[in-house]
């Protein structure tokens, strides 16, 4: 399939601007599944919580509605990351479809001053079944934590995707490693840009990336340009879990010793 990778620099708050600007990079290459970055409207840096109050929306509003249509006309999945408004307010990516949404992720490893804004993610990691294959969901600062990663892959994901805003620079190289010791595919799409609010300023490093489950990097975008890059993958190889004839990933793990006590 063709997968592709979006990187922005979104404006803060100027929610419109920032779909129409993001849409129109996704309208310069032909790809099944396009990846957007975490909160890739709205922009990220919260001075306070009546601010994302006012950002945040429901799964089906106006920014689902315009994903929405662009999947129906191009026949193509998106995963895009949004604050979404329900009972309480979670750092989330919608998954959506020719058909309308396949799916919510609500993230759980909340980054810095985002444990002031949104609410832990209470969806746990999910794989969600498509045409193109069996894709899971984490967003940005999951990565950290190799659990995101390997309970996907122990549920069948063939492909990780990967909204990200990453200010740390270890990302992309961790996400290597995700992708090796789990054999699976990752679509990272970060964002780019500065953003001063407040008495934070926060830069953002982009080199959005998708990477084979050999960790092999099979794009790398830059650290400074809104851009956008295809990569073509063929899913079914991250079912192969065997690095030789003697050892298998999942095959050989060992739960009965992950114990603490």
């Amino acid at each position: 399939m063709h997968l592709a990778i979006v990187q922005n620099n979104p404006i803060f708050g100027e929610v419109r601007c920032n779909i129409e600007k993001a849409l129109a990079l996704m309208e310069q290459k032909d790809a099944n599944l396009y990846v957007l970055p975490e909160l890739f409207a709205t922009g990220y840096n919260f001075i306070d919580e009546n601010e994302v109050k006012a950002l945040a929306e429901t799964i089906t509003s106006k920014t689902y509605q315009r994903i929405a249509d662009f999947a129906y006309d191009r026949n193509c999945f998106v995963i895009y990351g949004f604050p979404e408004k329900d009972v309480r307010v979670y750092n989330s990516a919608a998954f959506v479809g020719p058909s309308g949404l396949v799916g919510v992720y609500r993230k759980i490893h909340l980054f810095n001053k985002e444990k002031l804004f949104f609410a832990r993610g209470n969806l746990g990691f999910q794989v969600f079944s498509t045409e193109l294959g069996r894709i899971g969901i984490m967003i940005c600062f999951d990565w950290i934590f190799p659990e995101s990663a390997r309970t996907l892959a122990l549920k069948g994901a063939q492909l990780i995707a990967h909204p990200a805003n990453l200010v740390l620079p270890y990302g992309p190289n961790a996400m290597v490693t995700r992708c090796i010791e789990n054999r699976v595919f990752n679509a990272t799409a970060n964002r780019i840009g500065t953003e001063s609010r407040g008495n934070l300023e926060l830069s953002f490093i982009g080199k959005s990336e998708i990477v084979a489950p050999d960790g092999t990097v099979l794009t790398r975008l830059s650290s400074d340009v809104e851009e956008i890059d295809v990569a073509d993958v063929d899913l079914t190889s991250a079912d192969n879990k065997a690095l030789n004839a003697q050892n298998h990933l999942f095959g050989d793990r060992a739960p009965e010793y992950y114990q603490l006590s």
